[in-house]
Protein backbone atom coordinates (compact mmCIF):
# COMPACT_ATOMS: atom_id res chain seq x y z
CA UNK A 1 0.00 0.00 0.00
CA UNK A 2 2.78 2.31 1.40
CA UNK A 3 4.59 1.49 -2.11
CA UNK A 4 1.35 2.07 -4.23
CA UNK A 5 0.99 5.80 -2.62
CA UNK A 6 4.75 6.99 -3.08
CA UNK A 7 4.68 5.79 -6.81
CA UNK A 8 1.46 7.63 -7.22
CA UNK A 9 3.31 10.82 -5.59
CA UNK A 10 6.07 10.09 -7.50
CA UNK A 11 3.70 10.05 -11.10
CA UNK A 12 2.31 13.28 -9.65
CA UNK A 13 5.81 15.10 -9.13
CA UNK A 14 6.50 13.66 -12.46
CA UNK A 15 3.72 15.32 -14.43
CA UNK A 16 3.63 18.40 -12.35
CA UNK A 17 7.61 18.97 -13.43
CA UNK A 18 6.83 18.05 -17.11
CA UNK A 19 4.12 20.82 -16.51
CA UNK A 20 6.65 23.34 -16.20
CA UNK A 21 9.20 22.49 -18.22
CA UNK A 22 6.51 23.18 -21.07
CA UNK A 23 5.38 26.21 -19.78
CA UNK A 24 8.68 27.75 -20.12
CA UNK A 25 9.10 26.24 -23.84
CA UNK A 26 6.14 27.85 -24.63
CA UNK A 27 8.35 30.79 -26.63
CA UNK A 28 5.35 31.73 -28.45
CA UNK A 29 4.09 34.01 -26.12
CA UNK A 30 7.65 35.77 -26.23
CA UNK A 31 6.68 36.70 -30.36
CA UNK A 32 2.89 37.50 -29.34
CA UNK A 33 3.93 39.80 -26.47
CA UNK A 34 6.41 41.43 -28.66
CA UNK A 35 4.27 41.79 -31.36
CA UNK A 36 1.29 43.35 -29.48
CA UNK A 37 3.68 45.83 -27.60
CA UNK A 38 6.93 47.81 -29.55
CA UNK A 39 8.46 48.57 -26.09
CA UNK A 40 8.64 44.86 -25.03
CA UNK A 41 10.16 44.20 -29.19
CA UNK A 42 12.58 47.00 -28.13
CA UNK A 43 13.86 46.13 -24.82
CA UNK A 44 13.96 42.12 -25.81
CA UNK A 45 16.37 43.87 -28.90
CA UNK A 46 18.67 45.54 -26.75
CA UNK A 47 19.23 42.32 -24.46
CA UNK A 48 19.78 40.68 -27.84
CA UNK A 49 22.31 43.35 -28.82
CA UNK A 50 24.41 44.19 -25.84
CA UNK A 51 24.67 40.26 -24.39
CA UNK A 52 24.02 38.46 -27.64
CA UNK A 53 26.20 40.28 -30.56
CA UNK A 54 28.15 42.36 -28.62
CA UNK A 55 29.64 40.36 -25.02
CA UNK A 56 29.15 36.79 -26.63
CA UNK A 57 30.69 37.66 -29.90
CA UNK A 58 33.14 39.51 -28.08
CA UNK A 59 34.21 36.02 -26.38
CA UNK A 60 33.56 34.70 -29.98
CA UNK A 61 36.45 36.69 -31.95
CA UNK A 62 38.62 36.37 -28.51
CA UNK A 63 38.38 32.46 -29.18
CA UNK A 64 38.13 32.46 -32.67
CA UNK A 65 41.02 35.37 -33.69
CA UNK A 66 42.93 36.91 -30.72
CA UNK A 67 43.84 33.72 -29.04
CA UNK A 68 45.12 32.17 -32.20
CA UNK A 69 46.72 35.41 -33.43
CA UNK A 70 48.81 35.61 -30.31
CA UNK A 71 49.67 32.20 -30.48
CA UNK A 72 51.00 33.12 -33.73
CA UNK A 73 53.11 36.28 -33.08
CA UNK A 74 54.25 34.61 -29.29
CA UNK A 75 54.55 31.34 -30.03
CA UNK A 76 55.27 28.68 -27.26
CA UNK A 77 56.95 26.04 -29.30
CA UNK A 78 60.58 25.46 -30.91
CA UNK A 79 58.63 23.97 -33.93
CA UNK A 80 56.82 27.32 -35.26
CA UNK A 81 60.03 29.16 -35.34
CA UNK A 82 61.75 29.87 -38.52
CA UNK A 83 64.94 29.90 -37.37
CA UNK A 84 66.11 26.80 -34.26
CA UNK A 85 68.54 29.20 -32.83
CA UNK A 86 65.74 30.77 -31.12
CA UNK A 87 65.11 28.04 -29.56
CA UNK A 88 68.90 28.21 -28.22
CA UNK A 89 66.79 31.20 -25.97
CA UNK A 90 65.71 29.51 -23.09
CA UNK A 91 63.67 32.02 -21.39
CA UNK A 92 62.15 33.43 -24.65
CA UNK A 93 59.11 30.91 -24.71
CA UNK A 94 58.87 31.84 -21.01
CA UNK A 95 58.53 35.47 -21.89
CA UNK A 96 56.28 35.05 -24.45
CA UNK A 97 54.20 32.90 -22.62
CA UNK A 98 54.33 35.74 -19.82
CA UNK A 99 53.44 37.96 -22.52
CA UNK A 100 50.91 36.57 -24.15
CA UNK A 101 49.19 35.78 -21.12
CA UNK A 102 49.27 39.40 -20.00
CA UNK A 103 47.97 40.46 -22.69
CA UNK A 104 44.89 38.34 -22.67
CA UNK A 105 44.20 39.78 -18.99
CA UNK A 106 44.66 43.56 -20.41
CA UNK A 107 41.70 42.32 -22.77
CA UNK A 108 39.75 40.96 -19.85
CA UNK A 109 40.20 44.00 -17.62
CA UNK A 110 39.80 46.44 -20.53
CA UNK A 111 36.78 45.25 -22.01
CA UNK A 112 35.01 41.99 -20.58
CA UNK A 113 34.91 42.79 -16.93
CA UNK A 114 33.78 46.35 -17.68
CA UNK A 115 31.03 45.04 -20.56
CA UNK A 116 29.97 42.58 -17.78
CA UNK A 117 29.42 44.98 -14.83
CA UNK A 118 27.87 47.25 -17.31
CA UNK A 119 25.34 44.49 -18.73
CA UNK A 120 24.52 43.28 -14.97
CA UNK A 121 23.49 46.66 -13.94
CA UNK A 122 21.44 47.64 -16.88
CA UNK A 123 20.41 44.41 -17.52
CA UNK A 124 19.12 43.55 -13.45
CA UNK A 125 18.16 47.30 -12.92
CA UNK A 126 16.67 48.69 -15.90
CA UNK A 127 15.28 46.11 -18.87
CA UNK A 128 13.81 43.01 -17.21
CA UNK A 129 11.88 44.91 -14.82
CA UNK A 130 10.61 46.98 -17.78
CA UNK A 131 10.58 43.82 -20.18
CA UNK A 132 8.05 42.28 -17.42
CA UNK A 133 6.22 45.62 -17.14
CA UNK A 134 5.30 46.15 -20.79
CA UNK A 135 4.99 42.31 -21.12
CA UNK A 136 2.16 41.83 -17.98
CA UNK A 137 0.73 45.20 -19.84
CA UNK A 138 0.50 43.65 -23.12
CA UNK A 139 -0.63 40.77 -22.04
CA UNK A 140 -3.65 42.56 -19.55
CA UNK A 141 -4.52 44.70 -22.05
CA UNK A 142 -4.85 42.40 -25.43
CA UNK A 143 -6.69 39.10 -23.84
CA UNK A 144 -9.50 38.80 -22.11
CA UNK A 145 -9.88 38.13 -18.52
CA UNK A 146 -10.70 34.67 -17.66
CA UNK A 147 -12.57 34.00 -14.85
CA UNK A 148 -11.14 30.63 -14.04
CA UNK A 149 -7.79 32.51 -14.16
CA UNK A 150 -8.63 35.87 -12.18
CA UNK A 151 -10.40 33.15 -9.78
CA UNK A 152 -6.55 31.17 -9.31
CA UNK A 153 -4.75 34.56 -8.98
CA UNK A 154 -6.81 35.76 -6.65
CA UNK A 155 -5.98 33.05 -3.88
CA UNK A 156 -2.36 34.29 -4.62
CA UNK A 157 -2.87 37.75 -3.69
CA UNK A 158 -3.30 39.57 -0.21
CA UNK A 159 -6.89 40.19 0.70
CA UNK A 160 -6.44 40.02 4.20
CA UNK A 161 -4.17 42.35 5.25
CA UNK A 162 -5.16 45.48 2.55
CA UNK A 163 -5.14 48.06 5.79
CA UNK A 164 -1.72 47.28 6.41
CA UNK A 165 -0.74 48.49 3.30
CA UNK A 166 -2.25 52.02 3.89
CA UNK A 167 0.27 54.43 5.10
CA UNK A 168 3.97 55.01 5.80
CA UNK A 169 3.79 51.41 8.01
CA UNK A 170 2.61 50.12 4.46
CA UNK A 171 5.87 51.47 2.64
CA UNK A 172 7.81 50.20 5.37
CA UNK A 173 6.23 46.99 5.63
CA UNK A 174 7.13 46.87 1.57
CA UNK A 175 10.56 48.03 2.03
CA UNK A 176 10.92 45.44 4.63
CA UNK A 177 9.89 42.58 1.86
CA UNK A 178 12.16 43.97 -0.85
CA UNK A 179 15.09 44.02 1.49
CA UNK A 180 14.22 40.45 3.27
CA UNK A 181 13.26 39.36 -1.00
CA UNK A 182 17.14 40.15 -1.84
CA UNK A 183 18.84 38.39 1.19
CA UNK A 184 16.81 35.30 0.78
CA UNK A 185 17.60 34.99 -3.12
CA UNK A 186 21.45 36.10 -2.35
CA UNK A 187 21.69 33.75 0.22
CA UNK A 188 19.88 31.21 -1.51
CA UNK A 189 22.27 31.07 -4.57
CA UNK A 190 25.19 30.90 -2.04
CA UNK A 191 23.72 27.68 -0.90
CA UNK A 192 23.05 26.50 -4.68
CA UNK A 193 27.06 27.26 -4.93
CA UNK A 194 27.76 25.38 -1.50
CA UNK A 195 25.92 22.39 -2.56
CA UNK A 196 27.78 22.27 -6.15
CA UNK A 197 30.65 20.80 -4.01
CA UNK A 198 28.81 17.95 -2.10
CA UNK A 199 30.46 14.55 -3.68
CA UNK A 200 28.82 12.50 -6.25
CA UNK A 201 25.36 14.37 -6.03
CA UNK A 202 26.54 18.16 -5.82
CA UNK A 203 26.57 18.61 -9.45
CA UNK A 204 22.53 17.30 -9.58
CA UNK A 205 21.31 19.44 -6.66
CA UNK A 206 23.52 22.51 -7.96
CA UNK A 207 21.21 22.18 -10.73
CA UNK A 208 17.81 21.68 -8.97
CA UNK A 209 18.69 24.63 -6.44
CA UNK A 210 19.72 26.79 -9.92
CA UNK A 211 16.46 25.75 -11.21
CA UNK A 212 14.14 26.86 -8.30
CA UNK A 213 16.19 29.98 -7.75
CA UNK A 214 15.54 31.36 -11.59
CA UNK A 215 12.25 29.80 -12.08
CA UNK A 216 11.38 31.87 -8.99
CA UNK A 217 13.11 35.21 -10.63
CA UNK A 218 10.62 34.70 -13.43
CA UNK A 219 7.50 34.54 -11.68
CA UNK A 220 8.53 37.35 -9.14
CA UNK A 221 7.87 40.01 -11.96
CA UNK A 222 4.37 39.11 -12.46
CA UNK A 223 3.85 38.60 -8.65
CA UNK A 224 5.43 41.76 -8.53
CA UNK A 225 3.18 43.41 -10.89
CA UNK A 226 -0.11 41.39 -9.33
CA UNK A 227 0.59 42.90 -5.99
CA UNK A 228 1.10 39.48 -4.32
CA UNK A 229 2.15 39.34 -0.95
CA UNK A 230 5.93 37.49 -0.20
CA UNK A 231 4.48 35.24 1.98
CA UNK A 232 2.03 34.06 -0.38
CA UNK A 233 4.46 34.00 -3.11
CA UNK A 234 7.29 31.47 -1.10
CA UNK A 235 3.79 29.56 0.59
CA UNK A 236 2.82 29.26 -3.42
CA UNK A 237 6.51 28.06 -4.77
CA UNK A 238 7.23 25.49 -1.91
CA UNK A 239 3.78 23.81 -2.17
CA UNK A 240 4.34 23.37 -6.30
CA UNK A 241 8.43 22.91 -5.91
CA UNK A 242 8.24 20.35 -8.76
CA UNK A 243 6.59 23.00 -11.18
CA UNK A 244 8.61 25.19 -11.29
CA UNK A 245 11.52 22.78 -10.25
CA UNK A 246 10.78 22.12 -14.58
CA UNK A 247 9.85 25.43 -15.87
CA UNK A 248 13.34 26.39 -14.24
CA UNK A 249 15.32 23.69 -15.88
CA UNK A 250 15.99 25.36 -19.40
CA UNK A 251 16.85 28.80 -18.09
CA UNK A 252 19.76 25.98 -16.09
CA UNK A 253 21.04 24.25 -18.85
CA UNK A 254 23.61 26.34 -20.20
CA UNK A 255 25.80 26.26 -16.53
CA UNK A 256 26.38 22.54 -17.46
CA UNK A 257 27.86 22.85 -20.92
CA UNK A 258 29.99 26.71 -21.32
CA UNK A 259 32.07 28.69 -18.92
CA UNK A 260 30.97 30.50 -16.84
CA UNK A 261 31.26 34.13 -19.11
CA UNK A 262 29.67 32.30 -21.75
CA UNK A 263 26.84 30.73 -19.57
CA UNK A 264 26.74 34.66 -18.27
CA UNK A 265 25.68 35.88 -22.06
CA UNK A 266 23.59 32.72 -22.50
CA UNK A 267 21.79 33.51 -19.74
CA UNK A 268 20.99 37.06 -20.19
CA UNK A 269 19.40 36.20 -23.39
CA UNK A 270 17.13 33.73 -22.00
CA UNK A 271 16.38 35.34 -19.10
CA UNK A 272 13.94 38.14 -20.57
CA UNK A 273 12.38 35.44 -22.47
CA UNK A 274 11.71 33.42 -19.85
CA UNK A 275 10.44 35.92 -17.99
CA UNK A 276 7.20 36.92 -20.61
CA UNK A 277 6.97 33.19 -20.89
CA UNK A 278 6.30 33.47 -16.99
CA UNK A 279 4.31 36.73 -17.34
CA UNK A 280 1.92 34.94 -20.18
CA UNK A 281 2.17 31.81 -18.96
CA UNK A 282 -1.33 30.06 -17.50
CA UNK A 283 1.06 28.17 -14.32
CA UNK A 284 -1.46 28.61 -11.57
CA UNK A 285 -5.07 26.96 -13.98
CA UNK A 286 -2.64 24.23 -14.97
CA UNK A 287 -1.71 24.06 -11.18
CA UNK A 288 -4.83 23.92 -9.89
CA UNK A 289 -6.60 21.79 -12.16
CA UNK A 290 -4.33 19.02 -11.26
CA UNK A 291 -4.85 19.21 -7.57
CA UNK A 292 -8.33 19.25 -8.09
CA UNK A 293 -7.79 16.56 -9.50
CA UNK A 294 -6.22 15.17 -6.97
CA UNK A 295 -7.89 16.79 -4.14
CA UNK A 296 -5.87 16.62 -0.85
CA UNK A 297 -3.60 14.02 -1.91
CA UNK A 298 -1.42 16.42 -3.81
CA UNK A 299 2.41 16.08 -3.49
CA UNK A 300 3.68 18.13 0.03
CA UNK A 301 4.96 21.19 0.63
CA UNK A 302 8.87 21.35 0.51
CA UNK A 303 11.01 23.66 2.47
CA UNK A 304 12.80 25.16 -0.22
CA UNK A 305 13.70 28.77 1.31
CA UNK A 306 14.16 27.15 5.29
CA UNK A 307 17.86 27.72 5.37
CA UNK A 308 17.99 30.89 3.32
CA UNK A 309 15.05 32.03 5.67
CA UNK A 310 16.31 31.20 8.95
CA UNK A 311 19.73 33.16 7.86
CA UNK A 312 17.93 36.11 6.02
CA UNK A 313 15.49 36.58 8.94
CA UNK A 314 18.51 36.64 11.39
CA UNK A 315 20.10 39.10 9.17
CA UNK A 316 16.96 41.46 9.57
CA UNK A 317 16.74 41.13 12.90
CA UNK A 318 19.92 43.89 13.21
CA UNK A 319 18.66 45.77 10.74
CA UNK A 320 16.66 49.02 12.54
CA UNK A 321 13.32 47.71 10.26
CA UNK A 322 10.14 49.23 11.91
CA UNK A 323 7.78 46.49 10.65
CA UNK A 324 10.16 44.03 11.37
CA UNK A 325 7.83 42.12 13.83
CA UNK A 326 5.07 42.06 11.40
CA UNK A 327 7.53 40.68 8.68
CA UNK A 328 8.96 38.22 10.73
CA UNK A 329 4.93 37.23 11.67
CA UNK A 330 4.41 37.02 7.92
CA UNK A 331 7.11 34.70 7.32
Amino acid sequence: MEVRKELREMKRVLILWLEGFREACCLHRVLVLCFRSRKVLVRTGQCFLLNGFIFLGSIFMLNSVIVPTLEWILPDDCSQFNSQEMCSFGGLLKFYSFLRFGLLQLFYVTWFYPLYVFSLILSNIYWYNDIAKYGFAAAERSTKVDPLKQKEMSTLQNTGNVELRAGLGGVMIGIGEQVYSVLLLTIFLLEAQLVGYVPVLGRALNFLLLSWMYAYYCFEYKWNLSEVDLDKRLEFFESNWAFFAGFGSPCVIPVLYFSPLVTYGIMAILFPLFVLTATDSEAEQVIASHRRKWGDEGIGRVPIFAVANSLSMRVLSYLPLGPEDQLHKNK
